[in-house]
């Protein structure tokens, strides 16, 4: 993937919803202006959510879901209303289609209300307009189409881009901290779990933000960085280091230069940087038989020394000194119930929306579970948690309460 691509993870997700043969799937394969999605008079022919990133006029880069029909039956079909409900979670507007001559079933009003309980954007979408006689008058988020004829799809279209909600001050990962002509430093290790020929997406994306800035970065491997930091003529504003390597570039980074993490700038970025750095105060209090799950947002080949299931674990052990059990997941899996881990430490979710991230910190709060970060669990256990949010001074007061 080359730096001026798109990731799904910053396109704006829409999940399509409703019953099984509302049409659902024709209308996402109308406006999308593809065979997206399986279309057959057969009732739940899609039968897991179906995920395609493409470029959508107007609004842009986006990820279009349609999910299994709502109203699916038996134990398989349990299942996929359960994966349909958990596209939720990651949707940023969600499109209800509706068969136009039947109307809005109970099933549908329930999955309005799950919309309004987690304020996500939404639209009714009446589908099979061409075969209504008459079209009685409807609310500003409905709209009536016929994925048959192509009419009102446009208009759908234009009514998804202006309900999706724009953040009023642009969210940033680095180039808010930056200034034109500051040097960064970004230290980007090498090793077995490295992609071979390209660097992992939280650095792709730091440097690119970093160049917007127009600010200059300087990239080097933790072996390097005595060196780098020798060969510049001024002090750089800011050191940000992969957390795996975070021990030493601490030890190597002049205590006036400021350091910080990929992951910790994702925590900010993607979900909420106060409430993870809560979250590692639990590595303190963790007691014999406790289990912690540790979650990534990816789905990447597991190395003899994966951060996630083997660093992490030994570090946590070692740190805290007790008996503690683990559990592991990664991509889209994530337990409903969390009741039962006295701690969640989770990536930086540089593969996750920033929807999901946030849906995954609401559950784990309002389950009363802590939950933290990779890069700022690793920070709290090597002593330099303070120092690697030195930049962000109500973190810091945070930290002093």
């Amino acid at each position: 993937m080359g730096l001026n691509d798109q990731v799904s993870a910053e396109r704006v997700h829409i999940g399509f919803f409703g019953l099984r043969n509302a049409g659902k799937s024709s209308v996402v394969n109308a406006v999308t202006g593809q065979n997206l999605s399986l279309v057959s008079e057969i009732l739940g022919t899609t039968t897991d959510p179906v995920q395609k990133a493409m470029e959508l006029l107007p609004l842009g880069p986006v990820v279009i879901i349609d999910t299994p029909g709502i109203d699916d039956v038996g134990t398989l079909g349990e299942m996929r209303v359960e994966r349909a409900l958990k596209v939720l979670g990651k949707a940023d507007i969600a499109v209800l289609v509706v068969d136009a001559q039947k109307g809005l079933s109970p099933a549908d009003l329930a999955l309005i209300e799950l919309f309004r309980q987690k304020n996500l954007p939404f639209l009714v979408a009446y589908n099979k307009a061409d075969l209504l006689k008459e079209t009685p008058t409807l609310k500003d988020n409905e709209i009536y189409v016929s994925a048959k004829t192509g009419a009102g799809i446009f208009e759908l279209k234009e009514k998804m881009a202006a309900a999706v909600k724009t953040d009023a001050k642009e969210r940033r990962i680095v180039a808010d901290l930056l200034s034109p002509g500051d040097t960064v430093v970004l230290v980007v290790p090498i090793d077995s779990a490295a992609p071979k020929g390209r660097l992992i997406l939280p650095q792709q994306q730091t440097i690119r933000d970093a160049l917007e800035a127009g600010a200059i970065p300087v990239v080097t491997r933790e072996t390097e960085l005595p060196a780098a930091l020798a060969a510049l003529s001024k002090k750089p504003r800011l050191v940000i280091t992969d957390s795996q390597a975070f021990q030493k570039v601490n030890a190597d980074t002049p205590d006036d230069i400021l350091l910080t993490s990929f992951s910790i700038l994702f925590a900010r970025y993607k979900g909420d940087l106060q409430k993870t750095v809560r979250g590692a105060a639990w590595l303190d209090r963790l007691k014999d038989g406790d289990t912690i799950l540790i979650s990534e947002g990816c789905t990447h080949h597991r190395q003899c020394e994966d951060i996630g299931t083997v660093k992490l674990p030994g570090w946590i052990n070692a740190y805290s000194k007790k008996k503690l059990q683990y559990e592991f997941t990664s991509g889209g899996e994530f337990p409903d119930d969390l009741k039962k881990y006295a701690l969640v430490v989770h990536c930086g979710g540089c593969m996750l929306n920033e929807r999901a991230m946030h849906s995954r910190l609401e559950a784990a709060e309002k389950q009363n579970v802590p939950m933290t970060n990779y890069g700022i669990a690793i920070a709290q256990m090597h002593g330099i948690l303070r120092r690697s949010v030195a930049m962000f001074p109500d973190i810091l007061k945070l930290l002093s309460e």
